[in-house]
Formats: C-alpha cells, structure tokens, sequence
C-alpha cells in the first residue's frame, strides 16, 4: 500500500482516536468512521468522540501494579489518550479517573483539528477497501456486525456489560458520608464514603436482591464480564459477597466513630468541579424506579437526584486467538486490523494501547520496517499475547494484569517483592526494544503538524 493512502478507521472511540492521530502524526492519513450522532449506540449519550460510557476510571497508578505500569508503557509509546486523561484527570485516590466531559471534548478536537484525518459522520455497514482497522468497541452496531460476521464468520462472542449510576454531588447528604480514600492514597480524601452498619447492610442487601430487573433472564457467572458483574448478581451469590468486593471497608474509618463501618459505598467524583459522583462498583440492571428506589437506602443518599442511572447492554467482541495475528492483523486478509475492546482486550487504556500498537503495525508496513511486537514481559505485550495466543481457550475480555506476564527467574518471593520485579523488568525491556526499533515513539504534542518525522 502506497504511504499516502488513506487508512479507514471504523469506530471513533479510544482505540480509534489513538490510532488516528498516531497515523496521521506521521503523515499518514486516516478517515475515520463514526456513525454518532446519525446513528446512536444504546449507552452513548453524546457526539464526542472517546466518549465513556461506563466508569470514568482509567484504574491505579501504583507504578508497580500491572495498570500503573501499563500506563507509563504508554507514556513513553507517545499516547495520545494518555496525554488527554493526564489533562483531564480529577481528584481519585490512588486511581487515574478523569472529567469524562473534558476527557472527550480534547480527543474530539485533537481529532478534529488534524489536517490528515477526515472524520466522516455515518454508519458502516461493509468492510472499505484498502487498509482497514476495526475499532467499534465493544457496542458495535447491528449493521456493521453483519458486515463483520461476513467477514469472520460465526466466531465472534458476546457478554453483558453494565453501567453505574451518577448523582448530583449538590444532594449528598454530607452529615452522614465522609471523605476518605483507602488507606489515605492518593489524595488521602478523594472519595466520598457512605457507611453501613450491619442492620443496615444486611436490608440493602436484601432489597437489592428482590428488586425489579429490566430483564428477567437469570444469567450465569459465564455471561457476565467478571469485572463488570451488577451489583445485584454480586449480591446473589452470598450475603457477605459485596462486603468483600465493591462494598468493602478495609482500609476506611468513620470520623463520626473513630471505627471501620461494616459495609462501605464509595462514590467518585465524575468531573473536576465535584459536581456529580459516581457509585463505585454499582453496575446494575435494576429498573430506573427500583434504582431509585433501593440505592436511596444507602446512608447519604436519601434525597441524592440521579443524573444518570445505572443501564446494561449487550458487548461484542472478536474469538482473537483464532482471527487474529500478533500485530492484531487478520489471518487470512491482513489489510483488515483490530483495536480496543472489540478484541477481548477490556479496559480504556488497553484499548489505547490496542490503537497505538495497530497503528504502529500499519506504519510499520507502509514504511518497510520490522512489525511491532512487544516483549511478553511487558504489560501490554504480554496483553496482546495473551489475545491472540492460539492455544487460549474459552477467551473471555481481559484486563492487563500480571498475571499474563512470564515467571520471574529466579523466582522473587513476596507479592510486594514480586510486583516490583515485573514493573522494573518491564521498563528494562521496553527500553531495549525502543532503542532497537525502526518507529520510535511521537511525542503527541506535535500531532498537529500533519508531517512525517
């Protein structure tokens, strides 16, 4: 394919804006399809491209935890995204969360501005000719999931994914919550906290078990997304179950008491001016009255108005170890490529990073030079290795974790210990692999240039 020649992006979400701008940062240029508002997906709520519909969470920064490290891998790649989150960030302990209205308006007019990409407002329904990347997400639309299954066949998977609900910080009722982040991280105050004890949480509990669902379909633990289980499934397997997850209290204090609540629910600030918070952890598919209805129960949030409840809609995404290569090209018709979440790969910044390393691939073979495949040792390497290993069976969406990395040799004794040993062998071998690499990183501050380097 001919260096000048148009790259077609599908998808205008995370992995679609940083694929763009990495392409068109270095002169290539990039139409880009993306078929709001024409067509509106069912969790999205604006035009803006690098929306986020679910939490507005990027998750921690610990920079020996598997997300902080992914997070400084992407850093030293040049993201896009990650510059945009850092410009947008907001008050969240230990965790990167972002103002999701600012976090989408930079992408969008980053995007935008760019003199090489042409952001075409329609729905795909085919695949284009020439170099394609698909980067629908996880809410492809039913019209360009027939293309797709034209395309691949019936081997694509589906689950279940759900949103929390947002309330206006004007009506929480601050004598009863208290701000504090676990353990006094971060920002040591980040989180508003509601307290339980335990009468309290064991009726909630049990009001959430029983209230109305917007579908009565009973699902099993395999349809759900673990990381994104509805609060109220959560609670259907034990009483203890959200005490020990989303509700737990470790590491939280009630100044009221000087003691540890027995149940705790957190609420995130949604935007920089702290003017709405989200409940973390309470994805749901509760009906909107019955969300009313028994989220009021919580301590502080008896008069608490909803901007937003809770929804849950059905996610897409690709069997990768079977479709796809290790620069996410697929077998078969390797002029197509996949990015972000439509890969199994779960998770914002993996979905960055899913974006980057695609647009890596195509610069790459524009250019001649060696394919982009990271080392297994690092976060995202050994992410994308993970989703397209073929020996990878019953794939289900995954989020980068250490977990995915090779053994430590010799091996370090401790989880602490441990952890610091995968961070720093990451960063030593993300190091090297820069030096010997034909395509540097692009600094993002220069991605209005429309130049080559």
């Amino acid at each position: 394919m001919a260096p000048h020649t148009p790259v077609t992006i599908i998808g205008g979400g995370i992995a679609g804006c940083e694929c763009a701008l990495q392409l068109a940062t270095r002169g290539i240029p990039v139409t880009l399809l993306e078929m709001r508002p024409t067509v509106m997906g069912p969790a999205h709520r604006t035009d803006h491209l690098g929306e986020l519909v679910c939490s507005n969470s990027f998750k921690g920064t610990d920079p020996t935890s598997a997300t902080g490290t992914l997070k400084s891998e992407l850093e030293r790649l040049g993201s896009h995204v990650m510059r945009a989150a850092r410009t947008c960030a907001v008050p969240a302990g230990a965790a990167l969360a972002v103002d999701r209205e600012c976090f989408a308006r930079s992408l969008t007019e980053s995007v935008g501005a760019h003199p090489l990409i042409e952001v075409v407002r329609e729905e795909a329904t085919s695949i284009p000719d020439g170099d394609v990347v698909v980067a629908t997400g996880p809410l492809t639309s039913p019209g360009f999931e027939r293309a797709l299954t034209d395309l691949i066949g019936e081997k694509r998977l589906a689950f279940w994914d759900a949103a929390a609900p947002i309330v206006d910080a004007a009506t929480i009722d601050r004598s009863v919550v208290f701000a504090a982040s676990r353990y006094e991280k971060g920002g040591g105050a980040d989180y508003l906290n509601c307290p339980m004890d335990r009468e309290t949480y064991e009726r909630f509990i049990s009001e959430l078990v029983t209230a109305r669902r917007v579908t009565l379909k009973e699902f099993e633990t395999a349809d759900l997304f673990q990381a994104c289980q509805p609060i109220e499934e959560v609670a259907r397997t034990g009483l203890d179950a959200p005490r020990y997850g989303a509700l737990k209290p470790v590491g939280l204090n009630d100044p009221r008491t000087g003691e540890r609540p027995w149940a705790v629910v957190q609420l995130r600030p949604e935007n920089r001016a702290l003017t709405a918070y989200n409940l973390v952890g309470f994805q749901t598919n509760l009906t909107f009255s019955e969300q009313r209805r028994v989220f009021s129960s919580i301590p502080g949030l008896r008069d608490a108005e909803f901007l937003r409840y809770g929804v849950m809609h059905r996610n897409t995404f690709i069997d990768a170890p079977r479709l796809l290569d290790a620069t996410l090209a697929l077998h078969g018709d390797p002029r197509v490529r996949f990015a972000g979440q439509i890969t199994g790969t779960e998770g914002y910044l993996e979905a960055a990073a899913g974006g980057l390393l695609t647009a890596l691939g195509l610069i790459a073979e524009r250019t001649g030079s060696r394919q982009p495949v990271l080392p297994p040792t690092t976060a995202l390497g050994a992410l994308i290795a993970y989703a397209t290993d073929s020996q990878t069976t019953r794939y289900q969406p995954m989020h980068v974790n250490w977990g995915l990395v090779p053994p430590l040799e010799p091996p370090v004794r401790g989880k602490r210990a441990r952890y610091v040993a995968y961070a720093s062998r990451a960063a030593a071998d993300l190091g090297e692999y820069l030096a010997s690499t034909d395509s540097p990183p692009h600094e993002p501050c220069s991605e209005r240039s429309g130049h080559a380097d």
